[in-house]
């Protein structure tokens, strides 16, 4: 049936074809001979790694159409879910990762698990390129007796309790002791003694999940150990970091002088941004501002670094109960990459939890991806996965859990060019690729219920007036079910 007669107005060329395709859209029922030849790329994992390197691919070749899949109802992965709650400025980024989102040629698919609900070759068969960008999802093992006693716990998981990450709302902790010891010294590491430090009048102003608020409001924590396997030259976190960790109220960084004696010979010798991080250690342990002890002076928690110290062995019975330690040496001649050795002497540190920071690593989820299991990361050549044309990596799944989202940005766009550089040179299959047009209708059939972008804003506007009701930016949902009961509804 031809449409009704319309008329058109003396148009220029570019609105002319806006104006046809808002009157003429509904009546094309299939593809054209043009549109069959649409680069189609997909995109799984919506955190950083994802969008970046979707906005890359987008910007890069306009004609390119991006599905972006994540597991999850909900997007931005690391962003939502592995930053601290009160670093809401880093968040920013979400504003941009939405404008991508909202592109006529991006689509997020949400709450579709690659590995599980559809496989890797279906996505090959679909698209002409797939982009792995789904992060590190576990944490690496210390291989010590007694990691598994209660209250032990992975960073990873603690970081993702608080943050409302469904897979750990129901993380078993318990702040009842007076001590807590974290075994590592990166910024994850500093982050949770801060969340553990922190007053909970503070937090409650975050986006922190509520029960992980309760939790803390009721905490016995007061003393917090950092420990790690080598020196103060060492340490992994930023300056950034530590700064904070000064400057948390009522709390008291007790760095022990002799720990940092000799240093201010060396800080003149160091790169600029170890010169001025060990600067701010060896200033705090023995050059504290009146303002900083005015700080401190009645401070109720503190928290320590200890250097030097490999874990042996943790015990207690079914509960940890302390942590035996091997005394290390430093060996090397450059002053920064020294080698941790153990010596025979050791020391037992009492404590009734103990948090795992030593670093995330990635896993295959899905048989065909060749992985490289000692390093865990998927074996590339330049973020071509081997073996497989036509598919690539991005982010942490590439890299390896390193740097901080400048590193994953820079990743992600630079695997974005590789993949429109061989779209470019003819190395990917474009002709008869339907991308989403032929995944939907597969998940469809398997009682999948996909989320997309503006299901997800239902949920974001929910979780936003909820946190408002309660002094919050935001509450998380932590329930999938209850998201996408929210999802489907027409409100």
């Amino acid at each position: 049936m031809f449409p009704k007669l319309i008329s058109v107005p003396r148009l220029c060329k570019h609105h002319l074809n806006q104006f046809l395709k808002q009157h003429f859209r509904k009546f094309v029922t299939a593809p054209t001979s043009s549109e069959s030849h649409v680069p189609r790329v997909c995109v799984v994992g919506s955190g950083p790694a994802g969008f970046y390197t979707a906005q890359q691919l987008l910007k890069g070749n306009p004609d390119v159409l991006v599905d972006i899949y994540e597991k999850l109802p909900v997007p931005f992965g690391l962003v939502r879910f592995g930053v601290a709650p009160d670093h809401p400025e880093v968040k920013n980024v979400i504003n941009t990762f939405t404008k991508t989102a909202q592109s006529e040629r991006c689509s997020f698919i949400g709450n579709v698990e690659v590995g599980r609900d559809v496989t890797l070759q279906q996505l090959r068969d679909a698209y002409s390129a797939v982009v792995l960008a789904y992060g590190a999802d576990d944490d690496k093992a210390l291989g010590v007796p007694g990691e598994d006693l209660d209250n032990v716990v992975s960073a990873r998981s603690f970081v993702g309790w608080f943050n409302g990450l469904p897979q750990d709302r129901d993380l078993k902790v318990d702040l009842s002791a007076e001590r807590a010891v974290i075994l590592g010294q990166g910024n994850v590491a500093l982050d949770v003694a801060r969340i553990l430090l922190t007053p909970v009048d503070i937090l409650k102003k975050t986006d922190i999940s509520q029960h992980a608020l309760d939790a803390l409001s009721n905490s016995s924590v007061k003393e917090v150990l950092l420990v790690g396997r080598r020196g103060p030259l060492q340490v992994a976190f930023t300056i950034k970091e530590l700064r904070e960790m000064i400057k948390i109220p009522d709390c008291w960084p007790n760095l022990t002088p002799e720990d940092y004696l000799g240093l201010q010979n060396l800080i003149p010798d160091l790169p600029r941004p170890r010169r001025r991080l060990t600067e701010l250690l060896y200033k705090t342990a023995h050059e504290p501002t009146d303002v900083d002890r005015k700080l401190w002076a009645n401070a109720k928690r503190e928290w320590k670094l200890r250097f030097l110290r490999s874990p042996l062995h943790i015990y207690g019975e079914t509960t940890v109960k302390g942590i035996r330690f091997a005394i290390n040496r430093l060996e090397g001649d450059d002053l920064v990459e020294k080698k941790a050795v153990l010596s025979k002497e050791t020391e037992d540190i009492d404590c009734g939890l103990v948090l795992r920071s030593i670093g995330y690593r990635s896993v295959a989820i899905d048989k065909d991806i060749p992985f490289n299991f000692t390093k865990g990361v998927i074996s590339h050549t330049q973020g071509r996965v081997e073996g497989i044309t036509g598919v690539y990596c991005s982010g942490w799944v590439n890299t390896g859990p390193v740097g901080v989202i400048l590193t994953t940005m820079t990743n992600g766009f630079d695997i974005g060019k590789t993949v429109i550089q061989d779209l470019s040179n003819g190395v990917l299959e474009v002709s008869g690729k339907q991308g989403k047009e032929d995944i939907l209708p597969q998940l469809q059939k398997s009682g999948i219920q996909v989320v997309h972008f503006s299901d997800w804003r239902k949920i974001d506007e929910v979780e936003v007036k909820n946190g408002k009701d309660c002094g919050k930016p935001r509450e998380k949902f932590v329930d999938i079910d209850t998201m996408l009961k929210i999802a489907s509804s027409t409100v």
